[in-house]
């Protein structure tokens, strides 16, 4: 007989999900499509995924919700798993006095935020697994991380959590719900961001340099110390902080954090791309999961940093970090998917480290000595006593002390490269979320369409070009809408702010790079989509849930970077580039007042508002408006392209229009266009706010003027 009520499943001493002929049933998750979910079908615990089924149980049995919030890459999160949710005694407590529900954080970025908040509050810190205990009008009222399954080195069992809960549910209820409400005024609070009364200056700029400054590693490069995050946001603001300064030392903290992430452990030396994070200050040892934003941003920020300095090795950081995620992490229908695992056979980081012999079986004698010093590797090893991959002096310094020549030692070293990955290849891998999110897929599509214009690699553009056509076609409602979620063919969950803000800045690109109308246009449909359901026109700002979004216990704005730009951010970044483009004030005027109501953010945490400051150096300005008028294939059309694109403009848009072509048949760029004619090709108009230069033609002219706005500091 098969047991179908997984709470009824009591017997003996075996772990339940081993109960021959008995329990075998999975849980609910198993009707999901989150690999993170999937992952917990086969537990003991009772879970349900979030919805009406257990929301409405909890207030019929008046039980405590017990909420559980990770993703499939989080190494802690499996831990927590196999230790307590696969524990035959625990399943129990929790299956007999809670509610359980388990929750993807990439799926629900809007429960990961609030509750977040929630465990921040409770104990001054938060991560991954996030465990929450809530009434069952969902308000918090205690909450942690991971916890062992039994009390040891300091930290309280699992099992006597759940006791004490329990306990505090049964016997001081008054008092664990009157904290709980508390907590909830404090989580509607902070999501109401008062509109900010500061002026919009470059002094917040300066301030924001000051502060990254004092927490800049002048050893290691980065932000703060250890565990150190790549925090690509502050890299792109010192970019453009240098851009208007052209002090050496502002462009020293960008290139030594460049420098020492893409030699250290944190970058993939076979195969390409940035593990999440390193748990050093000197990024030797990352955590070795993978995530899509992690390498989009890297590769946007890569790409600036090449403009800037036309350093070759950041050009082939770019290529090789893009070439895995087009390898490994996309979809044959055109998304990028979400993840990969840190974990491979039941061990962190075994897919990725080496031993001494294994490099010696793979390569001749000679090609492992030198590989192995340049790289790092020994018998004792770095990690565990296997080898981190990594870089502790630069090529051209091992070519020196090795008395060789640096091209010929790079291109030994390439051939060495080349074989152990395809060694590495025949190992198993670790796991690989393949759901597609819409707001990593945007950071994506944008740092790809980028990469494209500046490495000229139309490939690049075909990739983001594919992605944006698979979002706008797949996960759309049948009103135009967008989903935020894709997995195996079916789309859920609306999305959610930074979904429309990221693919918006991505199809900004896009058009940039390729001049395909098309893709304005849409953004302009999201934009308007945008501003109808997330804007707040009376204080300035942007929810992050719709206004017809399932009603939680708070509606926030985010303002802040987490491990990605804050959706406000992002939304203020797109609307000013689209409306500089498109000659649409509204868009403009949003993107100020998102600006202007963020005002308090960049004064108190400059170093959490990355992006934030990011946008505001585009308003701030000068930010140019370049029209070329020519022919697409014409040689000289496609050198002067070529120039403005290699350029570190980081304030500017670009439109592109055929000689001859009805400047009102652009569509949405048809002001921008007006007027603008070309009396040979190229021709490039260079405008501030729609206010022109007299035209600039010929190549060897048009370059000029380029390098002169480049080398200017406003």
């Amino acid at each position: 007989m098969v047991v179908r009520d997984r709470r009824s499943c009591k017997l003996s001493r075996l772990p339940v999900y081993s109960c021959p002929n008995t329990c075998l049933m999975p849980n609910r998750l198993a009707n999901e499509s989150s690999p993170y979910l999937l992952q917990h079908k086969d537990n003991p615990v009772d879970w349900y995924p979030w919805g009406s089924e257990a929301l409405e149980r909890a207030k019929q049995e008046e039980k405590p919700i017990f909420l559980s919030i990770g993703y499939s890459a989080c190494h802690w999160c499996h831990v927590m798993e196999h230790e307590s949710f696969e524990d035959e005694a625990i399943s129990r407590q929790l299956n007999d006095d809670f509610v359980c529900v388990k929750v993807d954080r990439e799926e629900r970025p809007d429960l990961d935020q609030i509750y977040m908040n929630a465990v921040q509050m409770i104990t001054g810190r938060g991560g991954w697994p996030m465990s929450v205990f809530l009434t069952p009008d969902l308000k918090p009222f205690y909450g942690g991380t991971y916890w062992p399954p039994r009390s040891r080195m300091g930290m309280p069992g699992f099992d006597d959590v759940l006791r004490a809960v329990h306990d505090a549910w049964h016997n001081r209820r008054d008092q664990a719900t009157t904290g709980a409400e508390q907590l909830t005024e404090q989580l509607q609070r902070l999501g109401q961001v008062s509109g900010g009364s500061g002026e919009l200056s470059p002094d917040l700029l300066r301030h924001a340099e000051a502060a990254l400054g004092r927490e800049f590693d002048s050893r290691h490069g980065g932000i703060g110390q250890a565990p150190k995050f790549p925090r690509p946001m502050d890299v792109s603001l010192l970019l453009r902080i240098w851009s208007r300064h052209r002090r050496d030392d502002v462009l020293h903290m960008v290139c030594l954090t460049l420098d020492k992430m893409a030699a250290g452990g944190i970058y993939d030396h076979l195969g390409g791309g940035f593990a999440r994070y390193s748990v050093d200050d000197r990024w030797l040892v990352p955590h070795f999961e993978k995530m899509l934003y992690d390498n989009a941003l890297l590769t946007a920020a890569y790409v600036e940093a090449y403009q800037a300095t036309h350093n070759e090795y950041y050009a082939r950081v770019v290529r090789e970090t893009i070439g895995y995620v087009l390898r490994d992490m996309i979809d044959p229908a055109g998304g990028f998917y979400s993840t990969e695992d840190a974990d491979s056979e039941g061990e962190e980081g075994k897919f990725y480290t080496w031993t001494r012999q294994e490099i010696l079986d793979v390569l001749a004698e000679e090609d492992a000595e030198v590989f192995a010093r340049v790289y790092d590797v020994s018998e004792e090893g770095n990690f565990e006593g296997k080898n981190i991959l990594n870089l502790p002096k630069s090529v051209p310094q091992y070519a020196k002390i090795l008395n060789r020549d640096a091209t010929e030692l790079a291109q030994q070293l390439a051939r060495c490269r080349k074989k152990l990955f395809d060694v590495r290849e025949q190992r198993i891998r670790p796991a690989r979320d393949d759901k597609v999110i819409v707001s990593w897929n945007g950071l994506m599509i944008d740092a790809l369409a980028r990469a494209s214009t500046v490495l000229g690699d139309a490939a690049y553009l075909q990739a983001a070009t594919r992605a944006a056509d698979f979002l706008l076609a797949n996960l759309r409602r049948d009103d135009g809408r967008l989903l935020h979620t894709w997995r195996g063919g079916v789309a859920k969950l609306d999305a959610y702010l930074d979904d429309y803000a990221c693919l918006i800045n991505g199809l900004v690109s896009v058009y940039e790079s390729g001049f395909q109308r098309q893709y304005i246009a849409a953004a302009v449909e999201l934009a308007e989509q945008m501003l109808a359901q997330f804007h707040d026109p009376d204080v300035g700002g942007f929810y992050y849930t719709a206004r017809d979004h399932e009603p939680l216990i708070a509606r926030s704005k985010d303002f802040t970077d987490s491990s990605v730009p804050g959706g406000n951010s992002m939304a203020a970044t797109a609307l000013l580039r689209l409306g500089k483009l498109t000659g649409t004030t509204k868009y403009i005027d949003a993107a100020v007042d998102t600006l202007q109501a963020g005002t308090g953010v960049m004064e108190r945490a400059p170093t959490a508002a990355g992006q934030l400051l990011v946008a505001l150096d585009m308003h701030l300005g000068p930010m140019y408006q370049f029209v070329v008028v020519g022919q697409a294939d014409d040689a000289e059309t496609v050198g002067a392209l070529a120039h403005l694109r290699g350029a570190f403009l980081p304030r500017k848009v670009v439109a592109f229009r055929q000689v001859d072509e009805p400047a009102d048949s652009a569509g949405p760029l048809a002001e921008l266009f007006a007027g603008k004619e070309a009396s040979e090709s190229p021709t490039v108009y260079i405008c501030e706010d729609f206010a022109c230069q007299a035209p600039v033609t010929g190549r060897k002219a048009i370059a000029a003027e380029i390098d002169h706005l480049a080398n200017r500091t406003p």
